[in-house]
């Protein structure tokens, strides 16, 4: 029996990244520890992110492990530098990107992490309260991401959905649909139908920021029970 492969179709890509406020912190690091070294910020209040495997990441990048770490031993050290930043008084709780950035632009957390076409999206909506909002790529690496459109096996519609595929990855209207939300398109004939502020950062890293980036490993079996199990820890304590 010949097993069927599923078809990725990518249409749109970001990153994931430290998002600040530069009024309180004008000489950031471009590095994890604005995040997790008290010394870079003693008292103003951050958050994390709620996805265990950016913010173990994160930790992994910071202690030079690389942001995606697999190995046990550099998890069980990503624990422990977690729990001692929530413990740490100015910690805020968990809190996922476009509600970071919310948090931000009204002074409730002055760091946390997002997206970059979030950022933008905000960034350009309301340009007075994200003038002082910042968006980073940290030296150690972070998070790059792709979003596809996949049709389940068993799709009452496979013809339909293909004509939809098609049309989302024709050259102009992937570029419409990148200018609408303010991320990168990963088609090469929708690039010269892009704006130009999706040419360029933060939405288009520079080539040092891109060999930076890395896709969150895939977790399975043993691997990911012993993943879920430490990050539960994370959050627990």
């Amino acid at each position: 029996m010949t097993r069927r492969v599923p078809i990725r179709h990518p249409t749109n890509g970001g990153v994931t990244g430290l998002v600040y406020n530069a009024e309180t912190f004008p000489d950031a690091p471009k590095s994890w520890s604005l995040m997790f070294d008290p010394e870079s910020n003693s008292s103003y209040p951050f958050a994390l992110m709620g996805d265990g495997q950016v913010t173990m990441g994160g930790a992994c990048a910071y202690l030079n492990h690389g942001y995606d770490c697999t190995d046990t031993e550099a998890w069980k050290e990503a624990v422990r530098l977690l729990i001692d930043t929530k413990n740490r008084s100015n910690f805020s709780g968990f809190v996922d990107g476009t509600p970071s950035l919310q948090q931000l632009a009204r002074g409730v957390t002055h760091v946390a992490l997002s997206y970059n076409g979030d950022y933008l999206f905000y960034r350009q909506e309301n340009p007075d309260s994200f003038e002082n909002i910042k968006f980073m790529i940290p030296d150690e690496g972070t998070e790059m991401w792709v979003d596809t459109m996949l049709i389940p096996s068993k799709a009452p519609h496979p013809d339909l959905a293909h004509k939809f595929i098609n049309f989302i990855l024709d050259a102009k209207i992937g570029a419409q649909l990148s200018n609408y939300n303010y991320y990168a398109s990963p088609n090469a004939a929708a690039q010269p139908y892009l704006d130009d502020i999706l040419t360029q950062p933060p939405i288009q890293p520079s080539e040092e920021d891109m060999q930076r980036l890395h896709f969150t490993p895939s977790l399975e079996g043993e691997q990911l029970q012993v993943f879920q199990q430490f990050w539960s820890e994370v959050q627990s304590r």
